[in-house]
């Protein structure tokens, strides 16, 4: 008999614990673990779809709660455990738009039901990448430009062109293009550039890039954030005067411990934008370069008019020309007073 019972309460046990895990397995899928959430959110985010996880608690109810006599815990789960939409910054898109209809960008997103990755409002103009020079769009006095580079190795590990994105003041696109390299590309950083070889195919040559480039930047002023360095790459060269800079702006560098600020940081700190989370957009980089110089366009115009004086053409006093001695005159004059001394004096042999 002892057997018999030894042998049910086995099968018994391993019931229990079977059961026990299914129910484990079930929880697990329902509630998702914080690194599968970080991962599931990171995904949606490159796909530019708004962030939405089950099961996580809202920042405000992260702390654990303790369960009082009788409480289960599924009565604590339900509490605990709603749903939460997480909250991102409007892109540079959206903020620009935003500002030139004086409304808030978050209050936009969510009077279209959209995320605030969401800029493909009503009433903004759609970007089209690789889509050349931008037709009937006004480009005016200031325009902003970015630059995607890819790697080209050698010692210094070098950096080509291989997308130009370029903005008029308002952040409506003017230009965009991927550039064939014309070296041999040993690294096309997509994970940051944005650029790959498919990208390729359609691309332009940099010739005629560089050509479109300069048509478009003569007599402008150029808007960018470290503009040296797209000059650079599209081998053209820009009057200083005309160039305003925002790592160079001594107001920013407060953000950076005095060192030169990253346009990411900049960015989150000063418009509340989000920008290079995952691939880069020169598109998107080009207008928060833009919103940051129009934000504090008074600052720049005192700066750069300390570094580049006007000269104005004003009354000013002019000193007295001196006259020029005639040598000739002189000589007569001398000649002349000769004759006279010559006349007045007595002839020693009269």
């Amino acid at each position: 008999m002892a057997p018999e019972l030894s042998s049910n309460w086995k099968k018994l046990q391993a019931t229990l614990k079977q059961e026990s895990k299914a129910s484990a397995d079930r929880k697990r899928k329902a509630i998702p673990t914080e690194r599968q959430q970080n991962t599931i959110a990171k995904r949606r985010r490159l796909e530019g779809k708004p962030i939405k996880l089950e099961g996580d608690l809202p920042r405000s109810s992260t702390k654990k709660r303790k369960m009082g006599i009788g409480a289960s815990s599924e009565s604590v789960e339900a509490v605990e455990a709603p749903e939460r939409v997480e909250e991102e910054a409007p892109s540079a898109s959206l903020a620009l738009w935003a500002e030139d209809n004086d409304i808030s960008a978050k209050d936009l997103a969510e009077a279209y039901g959209g995320g605030l990755k969401d800029t493909t409002i009503r009433g903004a103009k759609v970007d089209t990448v690789n889509g050349g020079l931008s037709k009937d769009v006004d480009i005016g006095k200031y325009v902003g430009i970015d630059c995607e580079m890819v790697g080209v190795g050698g010692e210094e590990d070098r950096s080509v062109l291989a997308r130009v994105s370029v903005v008029n003041f308002h952040g409506t696109q003017v230009y965009d293009s991927f550039v064939r390299p014309k070296e041999f590309v040993t690294d096309w950083r997509t994970h940051v550039s944005g650029v790959s070889p498919k990208s390729m195919v359609t691309a332009r040559e940099f010739e005629e890039v560089q050509l479109d480039i300069a048509k478009i930047l003569q007599e402008r002023v150029v808007v960018g954030h470290a503009v040296k360095n797209d000059l650079g790459v599209l081998m053209l060269s820009h009057p200083k005067r005309d160039i305003r800079d925002t790592s160079r702006f001594s107001g920013f560098r407060k953000y950076s411990a005095g060192r030169v600020p990253s346009l990411k940081k900049l960015a989150k700190e000063l418009l509340g934008v989000d920008i290079q989370g995952g691939e880069h957009s020169s598109i998107e980089d080009a207008r928060a370069t833009m919103l940051l110089f129009r934000r504090h366009k008074s600052a720049f115009d005192v700066e750069h008019a300390s570094r580049f004086p006007v000269h104005t053409s004003g009354p000013s006093k002019s000193k007295p020309k001196k006259k020029k001695k005639n040598k000739r005159s002189a000589r007569f004059a001398m000649q002349e007073a000769n004759n006279r001394n010559f006349i007045k004096s007595p002839d020693p042999h009269a």
